[in-house]
């Protein structure tokens, strides 16, 4: 399992979040990021727990001519 910072990260789109840990999928085994929206929402609750895939989490992207970390550590 890679090691990633538990704490706050920010969104390429600008929104922050709260890593709380990595754990695996159930049936693939592959690693997965357990984060918390640290903002309320509409669509999805108040301070809402997502589930994304290691290593689409610490993936770069392409914003306009810049590639950028999708998350980036904050502290």
């Amino acid at each position: 399992m890679e090691k990633l910072k538990l704490g706050k990260y920010k969104h390429f789109k600008g929104k922050f979040y709260q890593v709380v840990g990595v754990g695996k999928h159930s049936e693939s085994l592959e690693d997965v990021v357990i984060y918390r929206a640290l903002y309320d929402s509409e669509e999805f609750g108040d301070k809402a727990i997502w589930v994304r895939p290691l290593k689409l989490f610490i993936e770069n992207v392409n914003v306009g001519d810049k590639v950028v970390p999708r998350f980036e550590f904050v502290e």
